[in-house]
């Protein structure tokens, strides 16, 4: 059974239609797969017969070790988003369902383009970076805010090879909810030392990533 209505797979074809570049959906699950992999990975493949310039492929998260250790996904389910051969450091972990399969469509075409459409003085900023930064986005499928806080974490990737940006389906990893005192969505974590608390605008997550980035010169490991 179809995951994707007739409806939403008229409307994201409709935005699929001006993709630019090809865009590689490369998904990690295991032979027993875990909770919504079978899902994850059957949404990955229904979004690539969506458009031409969209290509799906699925790895064993266990058997493919070494393959999924060079893309950095250490949980699965993983997608692993490449735009034309290039990584740009844009990672959902766990289904993108609910309000966050609108965050996968984005990232779709945000990789396609390759525009992060942020303000020149940010993009100068991370291009300046000098230490890697990861951006881990906490999130919940019923969570309208989320996907703000996602988009833009993804775009600051897309900006910068210094910089990944991660979803996280908190309710599929509760180890991590635990591990990140997440009690509430979207929860930003920076570099595993600053926190963000709700759906901030660029100028504020831009001061908290160079804060992250201060810290870890300091002495504080990064996560790349």
């Amino acid at each position: 059974m179809a995951l994707l209505t007739d409806t939403i797979r008229r409307s994201v074809q409709e935005m699929f239609a001006d993709l630019r570049r090809p865009v590689r959906l490369v998904m990690f699950t295991q032979e027993v797969e875990c909770e919504f992999c079978a899902e994850t990975r059957q949404l990955v493949e229904e979004l690539a017969t969506l458009s031409d310039k969209i290509s799906a492929e699925v790895h064993d998260f266990v058997q493919e070790a070494e393959l999924a250790r060079s893309y950095g996904v250490d949980k699965i389910p993983a997608i692993v988003l490449l735009g034309d051969g290039q990584d740009y450091g844009v990672r959902f972990y766990g289904i993108p369902a609910g309000y966050e399969f609108t965050s996968l469509v984005e990232a779709i075409r945000l990789v396609s383009s390759g525009d992060p459409q942020l303000k020149a003085s940010t993009m100068e900023t991370l291009k300046n970076l000098d230490r890697d930064v990861h951006i881990q986005v906490f999130v919940t499928p019923t969570c309208p805010y989320c996907p703000q806080a996602v988009y833009l974490a993804h775009r600051m990737a897309v900006a910068s090879p210094r910089v990944r940006a991660d979803m996280v389906e908190v309710t599929e990893f509760p180890h991590l909810a635990v591990r990140y005192q997440v009690m509430g969505v979207p929860r930003t974590v920076i570099n595993e030392t600053v926190h963000i608390e709700g759906a901030a605008p660029e100028p504020i997550v831009l001061n908290k990533l160079l804060q992250a980035v201060s810290e870890n010169g300091r002495g504080n490991p990064g996560t790349r």
